[in-house]
């Protein structure tokens, strides 16, 4: 599927901006990065081993790795940890790989939208939806970590004011 191939390839320059960054807590977050840019290649392998008509033996090869989403789970746990309360709308920014990061997590939303069909039709495991349902969760969360560690502000939504309220 092209668009879980596109998330890995922008993943691929945000974690090139994490590196450039020279922040410890940021370059820190790369093993973890690499290690969700293999899923997302078991997941576009997943994804085109259709369950209900590939050979058994290709399925099985090509099983959603089901310990993935507990792990994405504890990352995000961890990094959310040390986040403030969000109070309000963020506007995506926050440096250059937190915006990539915000990018990433719209292009996998994207992905998203684009499986579910194939998971309603029984073609892929309900492991590999909920991962990428997740993954965009934890993107979010590591664009605000990046911005908080970079010190670069979040920039707050504001609504526009209607004519009569100005």
């Amino acid at each position: 599927m092209g668009t879980v191939d596109e998330l890995n390839s922008h993943l691929g320059v945000a974690k090139e901006y994490c590196l450039k960054s020279g922040v410890p807590e940021i370059v820190d977050l790369v093993p973890s990065l690499e290690e969700i840019q293999s899923r997302l290649l078991d997941l576009g392998s997943h994804v085109a081993t259709p369950i209900k008509s590939s050979p058994p033996r290709q399925v099985e090869r090509a099983q959603f790795p089901a310990d993935s989403l507990p792990k994405l789970e504890k990352l995000i746990d961890i990094l959310d940890s040390q986040l403030p309360k969000l109070t309000q709308f963020i506007l995506p920014g926050g440096g250059y790989c937190a915006s990539y990061l915000h990018v990433c997590r719209t292009v996998c939303r994207r992905a998203e939208r684009a499986l579910v069909k194939l998971l309603q039709e029984g073609q892929i495991s309900e492991d590999s939806y909920k991962y990428l349902n997740r993954l965009s969760d934890f993107f979010f969360v590591c664009a605000r970590f990046v911005s908080l560690k970079a010190k670069e502000p979040e920039v707050p939504y504001k609504k526009a004011k209607l004519p009569q309220q100005q």
